[in-house]
């Protein structure tokens, strides 16, 4: 074990209670499908509240992208009763509908059929719309249909106490901590689509017949599948930006990192400007930027803090440091009811936090393509026997970074174990440790194996699935809120849409010049 981990290692032995009080959100978004498995062609469900402004229950790209948001917990379990809770509450008001159980979308003939999330008329509303506008002409609505689960996550004040660093404010050391918990997620981050990657086939329909270079072999009906892929939802087919791949993101201190994403933000781009950004009186993007917003940002891992009304997400961390570290790299785990278990929360857990006490040296540049080229290998055949990856000049095949790395990991699971008065850390990792050595236990290598035995198609599985959940869901009880608390969520939301629009003072077109003229 590296010295300096070992040093940390031992503050934390003598300081117990310091990673007593972790914080956890979870954002899982799903399609709402027909119980054909076709997409939804519905409005936003009125019962379900306004989409703008309802506490637990959003749309994401699409009208019919559902995206459902916990509040924050110090606890594992009251964090899952809220998710369910918030399932059991959504497939009660949806009729007929049901959820997608998949990341990868349902067949979809033609993108025309994918409508824009609609938030009303504030000007704060329309420019969401117009944004997914611009997502849709840049991009094509097929590749912001994919789902996925972000994983939100702060470590306690007091772990951040026991970092030395004279001179600093608490919370300047905080936002250092994190973006070197960054640094080793971008080195160490392939783990995730390596044990929850379970993308590994989809719907042909999804490539509207487009060539793909890719070696995909075909199943069922209508599915292609890479043998031994993990996440193509992470791969150039899906959540990933290629118009991207030149941006050169620092993440060696907060500074710099806001410094590169202002940069890419004002960065003018002579392919986006041919879309054009307003014809015939209707905008098809906020700008012609390289990216509209900071959102346009595709990435694994992201630094974040909660913003005011109309504030920017990089004014919010110049002006307060970071709050939370948000995980976008995971896919819906189709095994779950509601996308994800506790049993991949404790893991992750573990994983950040042994992030943000490993050693992170900064990053240099020369070394980004091998970060990058690990995690493209491991999403497209992450499964196959004998590949290797090269972090910092050692080169290992993936079952002997699984046992090197699980010797570390299970100290960290020790310590989150004592202080949370548990062993769910470290039996977390005793149930994951066989998958890095026997690829098939992992999620992709469940699901394909489910598919290739059955002879049926990812479609018609994932439609098995979304009933078998849908009767779950309504069958179960709420666990920690009740029908009332939902049901005042959903009126609380139309009065503030209301009042929100009531507010506005200009026209969209000033309210956008306002926006962006504050640098």
């Amino acid at each position: 074990m590296n010295s300096k981990f070992n040093q940390q290692l031992e503050l934390l032995k003598a300081t117990p209670g310091a990673l007593t009080g972790i914080n956890r959100g979870i954002e899982r978004e799903s399609l709402r499908v027909a119980s054909n498995g076709q997409l939804a062609q519905t409005p936003h469900p009125e019962s379900l509240g306004k989409a703008l402004t309802h506490s637990t229950i959003t749309t994401d790209f699409a009208e019919s992208l559902l995206e459902f948001i916990t509040p924050v917990s110090t606890a594992t379990s009251v964090l899952f009763e809220q998710l369910q809770d918030i399932h059991h509450y959504t497939v009660k008001n949806l009729g007929q509908e049901q959820l997608w159980p998949m990341s990868m979308p349902c067949y979809c003939a033609d993108e025309e059929q994918i409508e824009l999330a609609q938030y009303g008329t504030s000007n704060i509303g329309k420019m969401k719309t117009t944004y997914r506008e611009g997502l849709k002409n840049r991009y094509g609505s097929m590749m912001q249909i994919i789902s996925g689960v972000h994983y939100n996550f702060s470590l306690p004040q007091q772990f951040w106490q026991l970092k030395q660093a004279p001179g600093m404010s608490e919370q300047d050391k905080a936002s250092a901590g994190y973006m070197a918990l960054v640094r080793n997620f971008y080195r160490f981050g392939w783990v995730i689509p390596y044990l929850f990657g379970a993308s590994p086939a989809l719907c042909s329909s999804f490539l509207q017949g487009k060539k793909s270079s890719l070696p995909f072999e075909a199943l069922g009906k209508g599915t292609v599948y890479l043998p031994y892929a993990t996440s193509l939802r992470l791969s150039d087919l899906g959540y990933t930006n290629s118009s991207q791949a030149d941006l050169c993101v620092s993440y060696n201190a907060l500074d710099s990192y806001l410094h590169s994403v202002e940069k890419a933000v004002n960065a003018h781009s002579l392919a986006f400007e041919k879309i054009g950004v307003k014809e015939n009186g209707q905008y098809k993007q906020l700008n012609a930027n390289m990216l509209q917003i900071e959102n346009e940002l595709y990435a694994p891992i992201r630094p974040k803090r909660v913003t005011f009304a109309n504030e920017k997400p990089r004014h919010a961390l110049a002006a307060r440091g970071i709050e939370y570290i948000e995980v976008r790299s995971l896919d819906v785990n189709p095994f779950a009811a509601v996308g994800i278990t506790p049993l991949q929360s404790y893991f992750l857990d573990v994983f950040l936090t042994w992030c943000a006490l490993k050693p992170s040296a900064e990053f240099d540049p020369s070394r980004c393509n091998e970060y990058k080229g690990n995690f493209t290998k491991v999403v497209l055949e992450g499964r196959k026997p004998g590949i290797t990856l090269e972090i910092s000049r050692e080169e290992l095949t993936i079952p002997q970074w699984g046992e090197k790395l699980m010797l570390e990991w299970r100290e960290v699971a020790a310590m989150l174990d004592r202080d949370n008065n548990t062993q769910s850390f470290s039996a977390a990792l005793t149930e994951l440790a066989p998958s890095f050595a026997d690829p098939e236990l992992t999620l992709s290598g469940q699901l394909l194996k489910e598919l290739k035995s059955l002879e049926i198609d990812n479609g018609e599985f994932a439609i098995k699935l979304s009933n078998q959940y849908k009767q779950e869901l309504a069958s179960g009880s709420y666990q920690y809120w009740t029908e009332d608390d939902f049901t005042q969520f959903r009126v609380e939301s139309m009065i503030k849409q209301q009042a929100i629009e009531s507010a506005d003072q200009v026209g969209f077109d000033e309210f956008l010049t306002q926006y962006f003229a504050k640098k």
